[in-house]
């Protein structure tokens, strides 16, 4: 994998973690074991699988951390839009974290593509 790619993915990954933290500060404190709890442990997730995997050495491996990378983003991403339909998160935060979505997830889709051919 190009190292340019990794970086970029890299910074990505970092910058939705934070941003996720940082909505969540104002979340409902109901909601502290709940959603703010899911949604930082889901993006944190997304982060961690994929730097895990791509400290691997065995191609097989780093495809099963991409793929559960890729799921944790997509739980995020249900989670985005159902945070912004109950009003946790405003118009501004939700354009933000899900314009990231798409980027990381394009960028994990198509590590996952290149590991299968």
């Amino acid at each position: 994998m190009e190292k340019n790619f990794h970086l970029d993915l890299t910074k990505y990954l970092k910058q939705f973690s934070h941003k996720v933290y940082d909505a969540t500060e104002h979340f409902p404190k109901s909601e502290i074991f709940g959603l703010t709890s899911q949604f930082r442990r889901a993006a944190i997730s997304v982060a961690l699988n994929y730097s895990e995997g791509y400290a691997r050495q065995r191609k097989a491996v780093f495809k099963n951390f991409v793929e559960t990378s890729y799921g944790s983003l997509k739980e995020c991403q249900y989670l985005t839009e159902f945070c912004f339909e109950r009003k946790y998160l405003n118009r501004e935060e939700f354009t933000r974290l899900m314009k990231l979505l798409d980027s990381i997830g394009a960028m994990l889709w198509g590590i996952l593509r290149k590991l299968e051919s």
